[in-house]
């Protein structure tokens, strides 16, 4: 007998964090025994979704720029009519087609307002569909702030239209939706914290390095992976340095970052086995984004942490703060960052014992399928 059917919708646009999150939550629940297909629509990205659930990949779109002006094709084109109706159309084949018993849709509404083209079509026709499923926003712990005029309560009033359920991937004990989202009180279906959605318990790599240096999707990673080679040039050459650009870096920058690295630093785009590279590691240099936090707690190395904070950004600043209070992290801040800054920052980090384990829930992905089961 197969279990309940759960459609999962996720589009990245710049990073992989959202495809990592919803990755990791889709296979804790095909463990638990869900019939589950995940939807994504953002540029394929190695090893997700990862094995053991059903993949439909839409046409890909990305983003132009960090500020989300324009939605572009793979091919770099801006998305017209055509496309978008091409994109809702396959969508809604999918979703009749799987006839899911649990809708789970990652960010929407709170984020992810350029993808109503489809993704208002998919709620009208789950609400409309017989027997209806159960309608879930999947969403990290920050949320980005909104500064323009009715957009909270234009997710307030989707949310209450269409959804029962509001799967919030943090802890409360760090951090609370109302903190990042000031509307949650009048939001009415109810709101679950998972904890944070991190990975299994590493295995240290046997391959070890003194440093990782991370740069999340390397789409918005550019200054760091800079910062990073001039840090390691001026650092002493016998640390052993490991530089993961990501795999969205342009190519010419991952270009000369290869050629201007150290003979004590590996540039490489993207490693599987990061979290066990973390763990056998003394320190990790990352922006702050959730899924690379989450690695890094769950290595337990010590953290120094560059905020994305381009276009107004707050989310990455905020956990990187809070994460500094907790003595968990050394945060430096993004704008103007350069190699002599980071390589203080670094040898400051160097210099402490390694953190205490953080006492925040991890189990996210774990408690996501339970809470899924019970709905």
């Amino acid at each position: 007998m197969t279990g309940r059917r759960v459609l999962f919708y996720v589009q990245h646009l710049l990073g992989i964090g959202h495809l990592a999150r919803a990755s990791r939550v889709a296979s804790a629940l095909a463990a638990d025994g869900f019939d589950v297909t995940v939807v994504t629509g953002g540029t394929p990205v190695a090893g997700f979704p990862a094995p053991g659930v059903a993949h439909v990949a839409l046409p890909a779109l990305t983003s132009r720029d960090e500020g989300f002006s324009c939605l572009v094709t793979a091919t770099g084109k801006p998305v017209g009519k055509a496309f978008e109706a091409m994109r809702r159309d396959h969508l809604l084949e999918v979703f009749h087609a799987l006839a899911p018993d649990i809708l789970v849709i990652e960010a929407f509404p709170f984020g992810r307002r350029q993808m109503r083209f489809e993704l208002l079509p998919l709620l009208d026709a789950a609400v409309k569909a017989e027997p209806r499923p159960r309608i879930v926003t999947s969403i990290r712990d920050i949320l980005q702030k909104r500064t323009k005029p009715g957009r909270n309560e234009e997710t307030v009033d989707t949310l209450n239209r269409y959804f029962d359920l509001v799967l919030v991937h943090g802890d409360p004990a760090f951090v609370r939706l109302e903190e990042t989202f000031p509307l949650t009180g009048a939001i009415r279906p109810p709101v679950a914290y998972t904890g944070l959605v991190a990975p299994e318990p590493p295995v240290p790599s046997q391959e070890r390095f003194d440093i990782v240096v991370s740069a999340g999707g390397g789409a918005a990673g550019r200054d760091l992976v800079t910062a990073a080679v001039d840090a390691a040039n001026r650092l002493v050459q016998n640390l052993r340095w490991l530089l993961i650009t990501g795999p969205n870096l342009p190519g010419e920058a991952f270009a000369a970052a290869a050629s201007g690295a150290p003979a004590n630093m590996a540039v490489e785009r993207f490693r599987t086995n990061f979290a066990g590279l973390l763990a056998s590691a003394r320190l990790s240099v990352s922006q702050a984004g959730y899924n690379t936090v989450c690695d890094v707690l769950r290595a337990g190395c010590r953290s120094v942490l560059v905020p994305f904070a381009a276009s107004g950004e707050t989310e990455q600043t905020m956990r990187a703060e809070r994460l500094a209070r907790l003595g968990l992290a050394v945060v430096l801040p993004e704008r103007g960052i350069g190699g002599e800054a980071l390589a203080a920052a670094i040898g400051a980090a160097l210099a402490t014992p390694p953190p205490s384990r953080a006492a925040l829930a991890l189990d996210g992905a774990q408690r996501s399928a339970a809470i899924l089961k019970a709905l």
